[in-house]
């Protein structure tokens, strides 16, 4: 019996479903975007986040553990070459799946899965986060030029009604 067991196992045995996922990690590693089924694509996912936690660490151990998973040495430079450095300071999400819609052939629902860090679309071309962004809440306290304005108009309307109740 099956109870509690969430793993997608992807219409596969175990053998060929791991050489699928290896296979498609090692494509994601090199060219930092792969198009697929959405159901692959979030089995991908679990397979790939705990490989790319292994990998901001670059010591020898966590090398090998990682080689153990992919057995692609050209993978595992590329890895921790240049995607571990990236993504040093991300706290985990390192992957995005958007769906592409569907497969002319039997309908399956594709989707594009993609390193977060690399699309230079949503990064705006920035390689690394800035701490200069300015974080805004809403309601929040008004800043700079336009709380001085803010306030001197909220003062002067202010005495306007109190002149009008007066009259």
């Amino acid at each position: 019996m099956r109870h509690g067991k969430k793993f997608n196992h992807l219409g596969r045995k175990v053998g060929h479903r791991k050489a699928l996922l290896k296979n498609l990690s090692i494509s994601l590693i090199e060219h930092k975007r792969i198009n697929t089924t959405l159901a692959k694509a979030k089995a991908l996912r679990l397979f790939v986040e705990p490989i790319l936690t292994k990998s901001k660490d670059s010591s020898t151990h966590s090398q090998r553990v990682v080689f153990s998973y992919l057995q692609n040495k050209e993978a595992i430079k590329e890895l921790f070459g240049t995607i571990a450095p990236k993504i040093a300071d991300r706290p985990g999400g390192y992957l995005r799946i958007i769906k592409t819609g569907f497969r002319k052939g039997d309908a399956a629902e594709m989707a594009m899965i993609e390193l977060v860090d690399f699309n230079e679309t949503y990064t705006g071309g920035k390689s690394a986060k800035t701490g200069t962004a300015k974080r805004s809440r809403r309601g929040g306290k008004k800043s700079g030029a336009a709380g001085a304005v803010a306030t001197a108009t909220a003062a002067t309307a202010t005495a306007a009604v109190v002149a009008d109740e007066e009259e």
